[in-house]
Formats: C-alpha cells, sequence, structure tokens
C-alpha cells in the first residue's frame, strides 16, 4: 500500500491508529514506539486491591481518624503543584503521560491512542461514573469531560494535607486511585464538597463511590468530620 494507508495495532489492550507515509516496518522510528508502548503498559494504573471491596471499605472507615477540618483558610491549589505530574511514585507515575492522559486512557471505552505516542488520547467515550451518561472524547475538539479528584484538593487540606510535604502532596494530586474521568457540570458542581454534602446524581454508583472515598482516606491517612463518617456508612450501606 502506498502513501496514506493506515496502521492498525493493538498496544495495552487498546486500539492504535496511524495515519502513514507507506507502511514500512522495523525501522528506528517504530523501534522507537514499541518501547514507549511497553514502558505505558508496565506502569499500573491502580493500586491492587484499590477500591476495596464493600467489607474492606467499612474496616477501613472504622479505622479512620474522626476530626473537623483544620486549616482551611489556608488552602490554595498551587499547594498540590501547578500542572499535571508523572514525577510521583503513584500509580500511573514514571510511565512517560500525562496524568490526565493516564485518567482518558484508563476510564474511556473504545478508546484509541497515536501511534506516534501512546500516550495521547485520539478519541474515545465516557460512561460518565456520576451520572451514567455517555460522553464522547476528541483530543482536537472541546469535550465535556474532566478530571476529578474523589477526595477534592481542598477537602483532603482540610483532613490533613496542609501538614503533608510538597512531593506527598504533589503524590496525592496525580494518583490515579484518587482521580475519575467525569462530566465536566458534575465535577464543577462537586467541587470541594465532602461526601456528607454530596454524592453522585446516579445512585447506583453510590456504593462505588463510598468505596472508593474510603480507600482514598485510609491510603493517605486523612481524617473524616463526623457528618462525612455518617454519610459514608449509608453510601456503604448501598453495597450488595
Amino acid at each position: 500500500m502506498g502513501i496514506g494507508c493506515t496502521r492498525w495495532r493493538a498496544v495495552v489492550g487498546v486500539v492504535v491508529v496511524a495515519a502513514t507515509a507507506g507502511c514500512q516496518h522495523g525501522g528506528p522510528a517504530d523501534a522507537a514506539r514499541a518501547s514507549a508502548a511497553a514502558l505505558v503498559g508496565r506502569v499500573p494504573l491502580k493500586s491492587a486491591g484499590f477500591p476495596p471491596d464493600a467489607p474492606e471499605a467499612r474496616a477501613q472507615l472504622a479505622g479512620l481518624t474522626v476530626a473537623w477540618g483544620k486549616n482551611w483558610q489556608t488552602y490554595r491549589r498551587e499547594e498540590f503543584g501547578r500542572t499535571w505530574s508523572d514525577e510521583t511514585d503513584a500509580p500511573g507515575g514514571r510511565n512517560g503521560c500525562d496524568t490526565r492522559d493516564d485518567v482518558l486512557r484508563r476510564d474511556l471505552a473504545q478508546l484509541k491512542v497515536g501511534d506516534r505516542n501512546p500516550c495521547v488520547v485520539l478519541s474515545g467515550v465516557l460512561h460518565d461514573p456520576y451520572t451514567g451518561k455517555e460522553l464522547p472524547y476528541s483530543y482536537r475538539r472541546a469535550s465535556q469531560i474532566q478530571t476529578d479528584h474523589v477526595v477534592a484538593l481542598g477537602a483532603a487540606w482540610r483532613a490533613g494535607a496542609y501538614a503533608w510535604t510538597p512531593a506527598r502532596r504533589l503524590t496525592y494530586a496525580n494518583d490515579l486511585d484518587v482521580l475519575l474521568a467525569a462530566d465536566k457540570q458534575t465535577n464543577y458542581d462537586k467541587g470541594s464538597l465532602t461526601a456528607d454534602k454530596w454524592r453522585p446524581p446516579r445512585r447506583a454508583y453510590w456504593c462505588e463511590y463510598a468505596r472508593r472515598y474510603t480507600g482514598i482516606k485510609h491510603k493517605y491517612a486523612l481524617s473524616v468530620t463526623p457528618p462525612e463518617k455518617t454519610a459514608l456508612a449509608e453510601l456503604l450501606a448501598t453495597c450488595p
């Protein structure tokens, strides 16, 4: 096939698409791309055992420190780093990919990624966990998809992150266990609200939301307020 032929390859469980000038294989560029794809595939996009199942989440919730939030007035987004960073030891870290692209690769269905850079997500569909909406994604178009910190940065700050080192806060902000691709407007509505003040509009997601939320609090030894703990117990009670 000549100019404009299209190559399709399976890389880390997704479809890779690229239009190339000719379809020669085996050159240095192909070797470099294969090396990059292999690195992407070796780095896990979540911690083992995360999120915890319902019994484990209930046990973790029982062990959390109960305290009212502190230092809310000193919170600034910049305390967690100004941009996404790959330079952390959190799940997805040090794989050469932007954190947001890691989230999209993990959470989107019908996924297509770049050939020259397998980190880059070209297109896909998000089955939004919070609302149940199907949201299309295209690299070259404005998207209704945002990246949500399940326990928001401001909420984490009040629950103990104010005392962390800058490096630990950067890790938290880029930890794929903490992040979900979600509907943009719903993410705005959630803001920095905790589980006692906000829950997903889609009731079917309450169980997993509470499992994730509690797992994050446990992983980072963050405290919960008394109303927050009660709300999480109620949400976990919806688990089968």
